[in-house]
């Protein structure tokens, strides 16, 4: 078994995997990293794969898929909201980004007629070699992949959240000894508040901020955190008025329709469906009338209906703004968190609402990944992707250090065998 790597290599974006088995050959996820202008793992043709397998929606991981279309076609597998959430980012991606990617619209079309709905634990075979999606907690659909070809098993965990979260169930990682583990990094060097805790503070933070009449502002990922912070809000038996806007109304709509992936669904249903859901700018306008906590992506303040509610609330001190997602650098929501400036409408303001990050991570943090290093059976070779160069390097060592696996930070390009 061989595997070269595309993408993610000492970086958070472009994850992808070519895994060449006796006969056989599989993509695993072809993501895209979006900043000035996107940037693309490393090219391979539909001719060369035999199957191309996306693990979750995220456009680091599925943004790509498309271009394998262009000019060709594969069977693409995931599981069933994973199809529709990809879609509905890729879609909103294509048409906010318009010139600067490979593909079009019809690209994306032509890839659902491709695609192939599988559930968790499903083995697909293809030649002398098989692969499965195992459930990893990561977001709703969301998956790990393991490969199996002439008694070698590969592991790629993709994003994963062994423990889970309010709406989703622990990452299944009971697979026997394996000879290859591809695992994120994304927080390896990093251990997060605990999450009970970062609720209870992000709770205070909300009613502090409406006891005075103001309004709480959280830009949030549409996928997952939006939902996340719904379901935090109504456990919390919240009071005030909750709002959700922008594509985390789309994803909720999508959501509700996959309650079997949901580690409880009325829990779920309950919190999406308490809060209002905006659906277009004249509600959008008057949402601002009274006090309430307004969810609505981008997560980092890149677009969407995130940048309305920054211009309006971000200049008066009885607001607050609470950051929520990853804020990758370079991006506005970055800015604001470092410097407490953002941009309305080409000036440069100094934001007076009130700005607090709190960790809402779907990832492992350190202590989780070396958790699952510890349950891994076997002896296998480990590679540490997706997180920056440090992140990747130094957890590559202490994987060596702590349990004498051969680790190591790969490069773009590089092939391992097993």
């Amino acid at each position: 078994m061989q595997v070269k790597v595309l993408g993610a290599a000492k970086e958070v974006g472009r994850s992808a995997f070519q895994v060449n088995c006796d006969g056989a050959s599989f993509l695993l996820d072809y993501g895209v990293e979006l900043g000035k202008e996107p940037s693309y793992p490393l090219k391979v043709t539909p001719q060369e794969i035999n199957a191309a397998i996306i693990t979750h929606a995220h456009l680091d991981h599925s943004g790509y898929m498309p271009s394998l279309f262009v000019n060709g076609s594969t069977d693409v597998y995931a599981t069933p909201p994973t199809f529709d959430l990809s879609r509905l980012l890729i879609e909103d991606m294509v048409r906010l980004e318009k010139s600067g990617l490979t593909y079009d619209l019809s690209d994306v079309s032509k890839m659902m007629m491709h695609s192939k709905e599988i559930g968790y634990r499903e083995k697909i075979k293809r030649g002398n070699a098989s692969f499965e999606l195992r459930e990893s907690g990561h977001v709703l659909g969301g998956a790990s992949v393991l490969v199996e070809s002439q008694n070698k098993k590969l592991f790629y965990t993709a994003d994963i959240n062994p423990r889970g979260s309010r709406m989703l169930r622990e990452a299944d990682l009971d697979f026997g000894e394996i000879d290859l583990l591809i695992t994120e990094s994304t927080y390896s060097q990093t251990d997060q508040m605990p999450r009970t805790e970062s609720e209870e503070k992000f709770i205070e933070f909300a009613y502090e901020v409406l006891d005075r009449k103001g309004s709480l502002f959280v830009p949030a990922f549409s996928v997952e955190r939006s939902q996340e912070i719904a379901v935090v809000l109504k456990n919390a038996k919240f009071k005030h008025k909750v709002v959700m806007d922008g594509m985390a109304v789309k994803v909720n709509e999508i959501m509700l329709r996959y309650p079997e992936y949901l580690r409880d669904a009325k829990v779920f249903a309950d919190s999406v469906n308490h809060a209002v859901w905006v659906k277009g700018e004249k509600e959008r306008k008057s949402m601002l009338n009274e006090p309430a906590v307004i969810i609505s992506p981008a997560g980092m303040l890149v677009g969407g209906s995130a940048v309305f509610y920054l211009q309006n609330l971000s200049l008066d001190k009885k607001n607050g703004i609470a950051l929520v997602s990853y804020q990758g650098e370079g991006t506005p929501g970055r800015k604001l968190l470092e410097t407490g400036k953002t941009n309305i409408r080409g000036k440069e303001f100094k934001a007076e609402a009130e700005v607090r990050q709190f960790e809402f991570s779907g990832h492992a943090d350190r202590t989780s990944l070396f958790d699952l290093i510890k349950k891994i059976k076997g002896n296998p070779k480990v590679l540490t992707i997706h997180g920056d160069n440090e992140s990747c390097t130094k957890f590559a060592e202490e994987i060596h250090e702590k349990f004498g696996l051969d680790a190591h930070a790969p490069n773009i390009g590089d092939v391992i065998s097993i």
